[in-house]
């Protein structure tokens, strides 16, 4: 009958089965890893790399197959010497936390284990994990709890001062009417810096108000949207900006004002960064869950919006990276840093993750939102 399958014989059977098991499942189970693999040779030469390491290394496998990976990450990188470590040993080595730099990759936090495969080529597996999100959550989530504390004290300190500085700056002005001209520029003094340190506590006591902001579906084009209209017509009239977004993306669980509040802070931050001119770029993208641990303990983050506003400013001092979003941090003249302390309180307060990359002519800042709650029972997490 047309169409209808021909029956195997036995041999066939056995010989489709062992097909199946020795070369389409094996390469079925490394592509759907989530780590990338990479298999190369006692040269160095590539002979096998999966999706997750295409993505990982911003390189296809037509263009490194065949090839050496020092064409991709420089040969004094310490990924080398694991390698090496592991032909001497003939036995699996990691290290748990490793950076490698490439001409287009910087990948800060990355866990590596090497395998020797024990053919004749001395070839060695590599199992590369990318873990900078995971250790920026980490990071921030005990920096929160060590802020909980601060917030306190902050917010006690700020109503004892502001209580004698109240009575400091009306004795200023009552001085200022009554004495001469000569001393009257002193006067006015002591009342300008009363009023520049009363802003400054009321900058520090937004971070001691713990009330949870309420949240509900929130979609976060038209958030974005709006944050554009006031740019262009205010601090962003002369640049440059540009949107890319997802149209599939659910609601997000947030609550729109703060939502506001946040891109609006990071776009005129970017703004002046481009000094007037330049590009902004905001794009939109699915974050997938993943699961990471704690002290005894591990959870999963939910799948989340990706909200990313990037620009080709100077970028952010090195100096600054690791602290950029404490309180008075800033390389702005003048300038407070508040703004950035701010944006980081709001977003986790919507349980969200705000997270940068940057370097002269690019700067990333990304905040992670979770979709609404109704998504997760819809979709799962």
């Amino acid at each position: 009958m047309t169409g209808a399958a021909i029956p195997l014989r036995p041999t066939e059977e056995a010989e489709s089965q062992e097909v199946w098991e020795t070369l389409v499942l094996p390469n079925m189970l490394i592509e759907a890893l989530p780590a990338a693999i990479i298999v190369v040779d006692r040269d160095g030469v590539c002979h096998l790399l999966n999706a997750a390491a295409e993505d990982l290394l911003q390189v296809g496998r037509k263009t490194l197959l065949g090839r050496r990976l020092s064409e991709v990450i420089p040969d004094d990188s310490p990924l080398f010497s694991l390698i090496e470590q592991c032909r001497l040993t003939r036995s699996a080595v990691s290290d748990a936390e490793m950076v490698i730099e490439g001409p287009r990759l910087r990948l800060e936090h990355v866990s590596l284990d090497v395998a020797p495969i024990g053919d004749p080529q001395g070839s060695v597996v590599v199992s590369i994990r990318d873990r900078t999100l995971e250790y920026r959550m980490a990071r921030q989530g005990a920096a929160a709890e060590a802020a909980q504390s601060v917030r306190s004290m902050a917010g006690m300190l700020a109503h004892e001062i502001k209580n004698p500085l109240s009575g400091i700056r009306g004795a200023a002005q009552l001085l200022e009417s009554k004495v001469g001209p000569r001393d009257a520029p002193l006067a006015a003094l002591i009342r300008e810096e009363s009023d520049r340190i009363v802003g400054l506590v009321n900058g520090v006591e937004i971070f001691a108000d713990d009330r949870a902001p309420t949240l509900s579906d929130v979609n976060v084009h038209e958030a974005l949207d709006h944050v554009c209209k006031l740019a262009r017509v205010s601090f962003a009239r002369n640049v440059t900006l540009r949107d890319y977004y997802d149209p599939s993306l659910p609601p997000l669980r947030g609550n729109r004002d703060l939502l506001i509040q946040i891109f609006l802070n990071l776009v005129k931050n970017a703004a002046e960064a481009c000094d007037g001119k330049g590009e902004i770029v905001m794009t939109t993208a699915y974050q997938a869950g993943f699961r990471i641990g704690e002290r005894n303990k591990a959870h999963r983050q939910p799948r989340r919006i990706a909200v990313t506003i990037s620009d080709n400013g100077p970028g952010v001092p090195e100096a600054l990276h690791g602290n950029l979003f404490d309180p008075f941090v800033t390389s702005k003249p003048g300038g407070r840093g508040l703004g950035l302390a701010l944006v980081a309180k709001l977003v986790r307060a919507q349980d969200g993750v705000i997270e940068f990359s940057s370097k002269p002519g690019a700067t990333r800042f990304t905040v992670l939102l979770p979709i609404s709650d109704h998504q997760l029972e819809e979709g799962g997490s």
